[in-house]
């Protein structure tokens, strides 16, 4: 059994026409020779990245999803000069080759980019990793000082200074995600007026040391190494990267960070072993964090509000493209009741708030 991530048959109605993808990346490659295969990795539900394994080396490619798309989000020419201009400060940004305008070829734009052959964590840890308790919670410390890192990355240096707007980022990240949510309601869908008015009411000024945020930072987009897997090697899906509030992208990481004490509806969420024995509490997590970058964070229920906020809508967004018939992925059909439970969890946090 290899512990190396693996592409798959490509899903019905997202197939590659490799008679014409070839020519182009032969045009804009140098040294390319023979004809690829295309596969397609099945983790993921925004960004679709398939696998092209020329005979000497392989590639990932990634596009947009079909069907409805929010009108600033999969801009495929945003995240390959991100990928290029960020490896300055941060060096664990693959490669990419060659971003590709012309929608006639595959239906949308895409870029490409060097397949960093590695494992990626799913749901648990594989056991031939051999993880025990003390190697677990190192790796989950390394990942948390990779976001560290990420964070205090000097932007400037990287010429991406005009990657976003530090200023009002806080207030705009709940107004556009309200608005976001809004418009990509369903019938059967939650309101979540309740948890937008608090963190409305509770949001804090605008961070003094704002930083290059991921937006998407967790287990299933982070590359170990195969040979040492405690050491990170890849960062993956760089698509919401911004300029902002830390301690957002802090509060996204959590929301996804289920751990082994959450009720069982719960469990049912984890996409990531953020429950096995040795990984952080989101306690922990955020006291470590805040350790490792020397600040004091002292409204962490905001911050997780905030995260569970935004992934309820992230969620809200898939469901509706499978709601309208715009994808056929069957995944998708258990988002609603993910993006209630949410609100649920939502609902609970306020509850029990200080703040």
């Amino acid at each position: 059994m290899t512990l190396t991530d693996q592409s798959t048959q490509v899903r019905p109605g997202e197939e590659l026409d490799v008679a014409l993808i070839d020519p182009y990346l032969k045009a804009h490659i140098p040294g390319l020779s023979g004809t690829p295969t295309i596969s397609q990795f099945p983790g993921g539900a925004s960004n679709l990245t398939y696998l092209l394994q020329y005979p000497q080396r392989e590639f990932v490619l990634r596009r947009p999803p079909f069907g409805h798309k929010a009108k600033s989000a999969h801009d495929m020419g945003r995240e390959f000069r991100i990928l290029n201009q960020l490896n300055r400060g941060f060096p664990y940004c693959p490669k990419a080759y060659v971003h590709c305008t012309d929608e006639s070829l595959i239906g949308g734009e895409f870029y490409v980019m060097d397949r960093v052959k590695g494992i990626i964590l799913r749901a648990d840890l594989p056991p031939e990793l051999g993880l025990d308790t003390a190697r677990t919670e190192a790796l989950c410390k390394s990942f948390i000082q990779r976001m560290v890192e990420l964070h205090q990355v000097d932007y400037h240096a990287c010429d991406l200074a005009d990657l976003g707007k530090p200023e009002g980022y806080v207030q705009r990240q709940i107004e556009g995600w309200a608005k976001r949510y809004d418009t990509a309601l369903t019938p059967d869908a939650p309101r979540w007026e309740k948890v937008i008015a608090w963190l409305r009411d509770k949001q804090p000024a605008d961070h003094p040391r704002p930083g290059i945020i991921h937006n998407d930072y967790r287990f299933d987009n982070v590359i170990l190494d195969a040979d040492n897997p405690m050491r990170i090697i890849g960062v993956l899906d760089w698509e919401m990267t911004t300029l902002g509030d830390p301690l957002m992208d802090l509060g996204n990481t959590l929301a996804y960070w289920i751990e082994a004490g959450d009720p069982a509806p719960v469990q049912l969420m984890r996409r990531q072993p953020s429950n096995a024995p040795g990984m952080l509490t989101r306690r922990q997590f955020v006291d470590y964090y805040a350790e490792r970058a020397g600040i004091a964070i002292d409204n962490y229920d905001f911050y997780y509000t905030y995260g569970l906020f935004r992934l309820a809508g992230i969620v809200q967004q898939i469901y509706y493209r499978f709601y309208h018939g715009q994808t056929q992925d069957k995944r998708f059909a258990q988002f609603i009741h993910m993006n209630t439970l949410l609100e649920q969890m939502s609902l609970h946090v306020i509850a029990n708030s200080d703040l």
